[in-house]
């Protein structure tokens, strides 16, 4: 079993049995405390009674499919910043693009290596601890972002970002007007070794633009190169 401080709670969302329990048991050997649920309406009962530090979402799933599921949960405050890891049978680009517009923070296609995925789950939970422990206030223009607190308001209002995108913000506003490119987002905030394409940061970045409303100009596309924060009226 894998050291850990506390044990991490993971909800698995799967309408395969067999699948669903297999995976909860490599994972409860690793240390985790596990749920399963195997129907949409379940999968959103369990995450609002108690949520769970990460979501392994089916994405074909009876009652309400994974895209809906997520939906709803990353329109709800407690939901809004688990991390998510979607599950299908689909792996052409577009689906994942799609699962990513939604707010999944990660992708795996099935069939899966199990040894992969628990590398994906402890990946991203380690993400997730860095940045719920990092105190530093980032604020420039309207935008504030608190590492320790998790939260991120435009004018003081507060506004809702998945565990990549808020990453992905705190980047931007950290490199301090510097141009990132896509490849240096993909290993800063996704981490190195990760198989997702530029794609995959441009539609986390369309996310997060629409989030912040007005404040979304902020964020500065640099053709051909990546993305830079800077007030809007810069070249």
């Amino acid at each position: 079993m894998s050291p850990m401080s506390t044990r991490k709670s993971i909800l698995i969302v799967e309408d395969e049995a067999d699948l669903a329990n297999l995976v909860r048991h490599h994972l409860e050997q690793e240390g985790y405390e596990c749920r399963t649920a195997f129907d949409g309406p379940t999968a959103l009962a369990e995450a609002r009674h108690r949520a769970p530090d990460l979501i392994l979402l089916d994405r074909m799933l009876p009652g309400l499919s994974g895209d809906e599921v997520l939906s709803q949960i990353r329109h709800e405050h407690r939901g809004a910043n688990i991390p998510v890891i979607m599950l299908t049978a689909k792996a052409d680009e577009t689906d994942q693009l799609v699962g990513f517009a939604l707010g999944a923070d990660d992708y795996v296609p099935k069939p899966f290596s199990m040894k992969l995925l628990l590398a994906r789950v402890a990946a991203l939970l380690r993400r997730a601890e860095a940045g719920k422990k990092d105190p530093e206030v980032l604020s420039v223009g309207p935008i504030t972002l608190d590492a320790g607190r998790y939260e991120v308001t435009v004018a003081g209002r507060p506004v809702m970002l998945t565990t990549t995108e808020f990453r992905l913000l705190r980047a931007l506003m950290a490199a301090n007007g510097r141009v990132l490119s896509r490849s240096q987002m993909i290993d800063s905030v996704l981490g190195t070794g990760v198989a997702v394409t530029d794609r995959t940061i441009d539609v986390h970045i369309t996310a997060v633009r629409k989030k912040l409303l007005q404040a979304g100009g902020w964020i500065q596309t640099i053709r051909g190169v990546g993305y830079a924060f800077r007030k809007p009226d810069e070249d």
